[in-house]
């Protein structure tokens, strides 16, 4: 059995960086599509909630943009919508909806 931390690995544009690091924005998706799949769950199909952080980077320079964020959880959900708050739109017919903890670090 696997121990220690484990990271799941993100990459935002700059606005929902933003959102996240002042608290704003609470949950991040991701459609589901096969390479979604294999990072999101577990073989048998399940969804993997063994993650402790997530780490977001804004873009994929050396020198861009981190936080570390605590993960709580992982859901599928079913339904497009529009979150008026913050003007995320969902297109997809299923996403995974990842649960974001507080911010622990933002190095900008």
């Amino acid at each position: 059995m696997k121990t220690g931390k484990v990271v799941l690995h993100l990459t935002l544009k700059r606005r929902w960086f933003d959102l996240i690091s002042s608290g704003q924005k609470t949950v991040e998706y991701r459609e589901v599509k096969p390479y979604w799949m294999k990072r999101l769950m577990i073989d048998s199909g399940s969804l993997r909630q063994d993650f402790n952080e997530i780490h977001f980077r804004n873009g994929y320079a050396k020198d861009a943009p981190f936080m570390r964020v605590k993960f709580n959880h992982m859901t599928l959900y079913a339904k497009r919508f529009i979150c008026p708050q913050n003007g995320e739109q969902i297109t997809a017919d299923e996403y995974f909806l990842i649960s974001l903890g507080p911010v622990l670090e933002v190095k900008a």
